[in-house]
């Protein structure tokens, strides 16, 4: 059985909120940029995994959450949020990752982005990438 997970795409104006993931060998896209999320537990929603995946990762719980999408592959099941970043990104504490930061559009489009932290360009995941740029395409 594939494990099922919840993540979300946080805007923030015409930019994104990402995660920059630990450079670990055994966990899903090591030191790849990814969106906030993660495993669903067995007595909870996807709504609710993803609100308690963010206030475990960044200390940020959203005002709302909104589904956008089911995304299933031979990885896992990905249940798809939209949470609006309504506190500025100082505010945030990054308890789990490597890095976080704001991508535009354009680095979605190119799969990259420099890290401070890393203090290299590392690559966003590839299935992250295709939800982001899902989302940009619907909602232009």
């Amino acid at each position: 059985m594939k494990p099922e997970v919840s993540i979300a795409i946080i805007p923030n104006q015409d930019q994104f909120l990402l995660q920059l993931r630990d450079n670990i060998p055994n966990i899903a896209y090591p030191g790849h940029w990814g969106l906030f999320g993660g495993h669903i537990e067995a007595d909870e929603s996807p709504e609710i995994a993803v609100v308690r995946e963010l206030q475990e990762e960044i200390s940020f719980s959203p005002a709302e959450v909104e589904k956008f999408g089911i995304y299933e592959d031979d990885r896992a099941i990905r249940h798809v949020f939209i949470a609006q970043l309504n506190v500025g990104i100082e505010d945030l504490i990054l308890l789990e990752g490597w890095d976080l930061g704001l991508f535009t559009r354009s680095q979605i489009e190119k799969g990259e982005r420099f890290s401070d932290r890393a203090n290299q360009i590392r690559p966003l995941g590839a299935i992250h990438q295709r939800i982001l740029l899902d989302f940009i395409k619907k909602n232009g």
